[in-house]
């Protein structure tokens, strides 16, 4: 009995000292309707019903297919880390493109708009800040190809973001950063074999952000190519022969870079 006793202490003064378990993630995802002017845009909300509080918001900008399943599958992936992500809805009314010209024409259409593309984002950003588990001082965004040239748009323009993540997007100015305009931090995950992204691309980028005195850092994963962090991209490239290709050291190492930026510019 002595001996029981005696273990049953040592238990409760390890509890005491390690504190309760954290409770697993609870991860609630839904679909949103918020509006951008008079367009409805369809988003998908995702965060931890097991984290009390408020807590950072992260944007996730889709690729040029539209708002899919893989925006949403990342937006759980940040809800798992403990912020509240909204996949965001570019096109309007979640418009999706099924083959590789309908998906330029829907992309073009937002980047050649300039101020239509930045009202929709920031539609996203107000929405994302009225959520009651989001922190509304607290704000990033991410971004996959063509919602990684939004993100870094959008910095460039000088939104009000604690930082802005590109995984394979597009590095050309809509407008090129000016010099102590860009409040967000930036990070850009490139893939060095993706052909839709030339030497002279990443040179003048990292030129403009120099002479912009904008925080960035740009990482470069060997043998990468375009789209690297689907797993969808390589069936994708085949069936449309484009050079498209899943990379799972880049997907990996990417995603662990992006986890240790959030925790940087939201102090955690």
């Amino acid at each position: 009995m002595k001996q029981v006793l005696t273990s049953l202490v040592s238990i409760a003064v390890a509890l005491l000292m390690t504190g309760p378990a954290s409770a697993a993630p609870k991860i609630e995802g839904k679909p949103v309707d918020y509006k951008a002017g008079k367009v409805t845009m369809k988003g998908y909300l995702a965060y931890d019903e097991n984290v009390k509080g408020r807590r950072p918001g992260v944007l996730v900008v889709h690729e040029w297919w539209g708002h899919n399943e893989y925006a949403r599958a990342r937006a759980r992936m940040l809800a798992e880390l403990g912020y509240t992500a909204l996949a965001v809805d570019m096109y309007g009314e979640g418009k999706q493109a099924m083959h590789p010209d309908d998906a330029m024409k829907f992309s073009s259409e937002v980047m050649k708009n300039f101020d239509v593309s930045k009202a929709r984002f920031e539609a996203a950003v107000k929405f994302l800040k009225k959520q009651p588990s989001v922190d509304p001082k607290q704000i990033a965004a991410i971004g996959y190809c063509f919602g990684g040239g939004i993100v870094l748009n959008m910095a460039r323009q000088g939104v009000d973001l604690k930082g802005v993540a590109s995984f394979h997007g597009s590095l050309a100015a809509v407008k090129p950063a000016v010099r102590g305009k860009v409040k967000a931090k930036i990070r850009v995950y490139n893939g060095a074999a993706d052909t839709f992204t030339t030497q002279q691309a990443i040179d003048a980028f990292m030129d403009e952000m120099m002479a912009a005195k904008a925080d960035f850092q740009f990482s470069n994963y060997t043998g990468a190519m375009h789209s690297f962090t689907n797993p969808d991209a390589t069936e994708l490239g085949r069936k449309f022969n484009l050079p498209l290709a899943y990379n799972a050291d880049a997907d990996k190492r990417s995603w662990e870079e992006l986890e240790t930026f959030l925790d940087t510019i939201f102090k955690k």
